[in-house]
């Protein structure tokens, strides 16, 4: 006789799991067959993202200038407190020694003062402090020991001093090692991005940049605009005469620069002296905030940071050093934002 028992049914919790598996497995399916296959990033996508970079880095390289000439300054600082530290503590002994054959002296008459024996053994510096042992010393011992006082405590001063900068200094250096990180790793992602280029693309790139490192004067229309004046025009002529070298971020010449590298160099060739950013640079004269005014040798400043600085060239030109990949050269003003100009 047949069983007419009905079929034992699966678990609600089993069916769930089943049909939540199945599920997942139609919609990874269906995503899978969807995918599209990722799209290699044409030659201008790759060189908007390069150029980006590049900015980023140069950015950072004026941060890293900033440190490095800090460092600089501050070394030379505690160079010079070391320096005065070490005469002081010599004066400080000859004065001592002044007081020890003082107290010889009067050893050999018959004893030595009290209050002169006290001090040869004693701060000065609490030793003047008693008022009344002062009526027991004579006027020349008086003179020695505030002589000593004051060296002392003029010699504790620049050891304070030369301690704060030192520490300052290890911070600067941080930030000095941090920066040239930055700047490296910036550069290192632009080349990665760049070797993803077949040798047709980076072919064509190069001949982008060759048509814009115009590498000479007679190329480019200045018009006859008027230099800003003698030292302004002698300090572009020296500029001029680095067109086609490499920008190397860091570098101030004279075979390789960078933006403010290239300014403060050809300044100084001319016998004055700018500061070494270009954040500081637009501070270093008057400010021509209308394109119009502008003269050759006038700086002129880019982007909202003031990070990248040039020469005004005449005819809406600028001279300078534009970024890593590029050589000294000119360029429209336009090709930047512009913010001002400064007149050394």
């Amino acid at each position: 006789m047949a069983s007419h028992r009905r079929p034992k049914q699966p678990s609600r919790a089993r069916v769930t799991v089943l049909t939540t598996a199945a599920a997942a497995a139609v919609a990874l399916g269906s995503q899978a067959a969807n995918a599209a296959p990722t799209e290699k990033p044409s030659k201008d996508e790759v060189k908007a993202k390069v150029d980006k970079l590049y900015e980023q880095a140069e950015q950072a390289t004026e941060k890293y200038n900033g440190a490095k000439e800090k460092q600089e300054k501050l070394q030379k600082e505690i160079s010079t407190i070391q320096d005065n530290v070490a005469r002081g503590q010599e004066e400080v002994n000859e004065l001592r020694e002044g007081l020890g054959s003082m107290a010889s002296a009067q050893y050999r008459s018959g004893g030595i003062d009290p209050s002169l024996q006290l001090f040869l053994s004693a701060d000065p510096d609490d030793y003047l402090d008693k008022a009344s042992t002062l009526d027991q010393l004579s006027g020349q011992q008086v003179e020695a020991l505030k002589k000593i006082q004051e060296k002392q405590r003029e010699l504790a001063q620049q050891r304070a001093e030369a301690s704060e900068k030192l520490k300052d200094l290890s911070s600067t250096r941080t930030e000095l090692g941090e920066k040239k990180k930055e700047v490296q790793g910036k550069l290192a992602e632009a080349q990665k991005l760049l070797n993803t280029l077949t040798a047709q693309e980076k072919a064509a790139l190069a001949a982008e940049e060759e048509r814009a490192s115009r590498s000479s004067a007679d190329r480019v229309d200045l018009g006859n605009a008027a230099p800003a004046s003698g030292r302004a025009m002698a300090a572009f002529q020296a500029a001029q005469s680095k067109i086609g070298s490499p920008y190397v971020y860091g570098a101030t010449g004279p075979s390789s620069f960078d933006c403010s590298g290239l300014t403060s160099w050809a300044f100084a060739q001319a016998g004055v002296a700018i500061p070494r950013i270009s954040q500081d640079q637009a501070n270093a004269g008057t400010r021509i905030y209308s394109q119009s005014d502008l003269k050759v040798g006038d700086l002129v400043i880019f982007y909202g940071d003031l990070h990248h600085v040039g020469f005004y060239a005449g005819n809406g030109q600028v001279l300078h050093a534009p970024r890593t990949g590029t050589v000294v050269r000119y360029e429209s003003i336009n090709n930047m934002p512009y913010q001002f100009g400064v007149r050394i």
